[in-house]
């Protein structure tokens, strides 16, 4: 019986420490992300995230194509359409969370 009273008294100390730790991150939260929002202000424009877009998307597709192995020549046409789409997002992502 002390073994599960010594596991119960365990779980409770746990969890109180879990609940101090988001009690301390919610009171330091809002200056937390006051700091990142001022970090990150001017952020990166449009012709700055097309041209990290390109180079992303252009590694990542020279990835696909050595681990293609005896199917590029085969699949170049969805390659080209599939980089043409990546490098769209990338863009767009980049300019909107940067």
């Amino acid at each position: 019986m002390s073994e599960l009273k010594r596991d119960v008294t365990l779980l409770v100390i746990c969890g109180l420490v879990v609940l101090g730790i988001v009690l301390l991150a919610l009171i330091f939260l809002p200056s937390t992300f006051a700091w990142v929002v001022q970090l990150f202000e001017p952020g990166v424009g449009l012709k700055m995230a097309s041209i990290i877009g390109f180079f992303v998307a252009t590694i990542l597709f020279i990835v696909f194509a050595i681990f293609a192995g005896d199917g590029l020549l085969g699949e170049i046409q969805f390659m080209i359409g599939g980089f043409l789409l990546f490098y769209l997002i990338f863009t767009v992502m980049i300019a909107w969370v940067f």
